[in-house]
Order: C-alpha cells, then structure tokens, then sequence
C-alpha cells in the first residue's frame, strides 16, 4: 500500500487500497488499519483541512480497526 505524507500534528501518512477497503494510518506513535472503509472516507480525509479532527469525527469509532 502507498502511503502518503500529510501535513497533520498527529497523521504523519494515509493510505488506501481499494481493492480491500483497508485505510491505513500512520500516526507519530502508531499505525492502525480500518477495515471496509469506502474510498470516499479516504479522499475526504485526504482533503479535510483538519486529518486529526477528521478522524476523530469520521473514522475513529465507525470501523473496526487493528493496531499494527
């Protein structure tokens, strides 16, 4: 998966496959993957002026994830 670097005080990079709808996201002290997450979360967190808060908001406690 290619992960992109993004300007954030928590997200150092994203990435997607679309393939398996996994979001990968790595933040300074960890990575975590979110399962069947659809490719437009990824683009609106990608865009979103705020990843962190984006997160929080969006991402965080709507699909299940795993600690890497």
């Amino acid at each position: 998966m290619q992960m992109v670097p993004v300007s954030s005080s928590n997200l150092v990079a994203i990435g997607y496959d679309p393939r398996s709808r996994i979001l990968r996201i790595e933040f300074k002290e960890s990575v975590y993957d979110y399962f069947d997450v659809p490719q437009h979360e990824f683009d609106s967190l990608l865009n979103a002026d705020s990843k962190g808060k984006y997160h929080a908001a969006h991402i965080k406690n709507s699909y299940r994830y795993e600690r890497l």
